[in-house]
């Protein structure tokens, strides 16, 4: 049966990838003049073009992602629409929020490996410590208008835009 449009979970996760590699394609461009070691240099210009191909496979789906969602209400901001940036606020908290995020998930992992009762508690400790950073980044970015996590069409607009800026940089 053919269906109009990707499922939501799947829409969520190439979201995500796509969010991910992007940042992490930026950073591998203004990293590069600075990488001195040749077998190095070489490693990340592969890198570099393996994820614009992933980039560019998964963009291929957001045309069949589902967009026409009723919104919940928006509180009205105080203050007032972020305009195109200049600046480099959105990779900083992207790559930041990134980086929380995939702290999160390898201290999940590690806890359910500890068997040591003091190792255990002090990951517990430091988990909790990024899910407050994760919130932070989140709570700053959404204020700052650089993650419309309520607004599907404004979230998948921002990847794609996101993704092929990543792409055009000069590495």
């Amino acid at each position: 049966m053919e269906k109009k449009h990707l499922a939501w979970h799947e829409t969520l996760e190439i979201h995500e990838l796509v969010a991910f590699q992007a940042n992490g394609l930026m950073k591998l461009k203004k990293s590069l003049p600075d990488v001195k070691n040749e077998e190095l240099k070489k490693i990340f210009q592969k890198a570099i073009s393996e994820i614009s191909n992933n980039l560019n496979e998964l963009l291929l789906f957001y045309p069949n992602m589902p967009r026409d969602v009723e919104e919940p209400p928006q509180m009205p901001r105080d203050e007032e629409e972020p305009q195109e940036r200049d600046d480099m606020t959105a990779f900083f908290a992207g790559d930041l929020l990134g980086l929380a995020k995939a702290t999160v998930r390898n201290y999940s992992i590690a806890i359910t490996e500890t068997a040591t009762p003091q190792v255990r508690k002090t990951l517990k400790k430091q988990l909790t410590k990024s899910i407050d950073l994760h919130a932070e980044m989140y709570e700053f970015m959404e204020k700052q208008g650089l993650y419309p996590a309520y607004n599907l069409k404004e979230l998948l607009d921002g990847d794609v835009k996101t993704a092929r800026k990543a792409m055009s940089m000069k590495s």
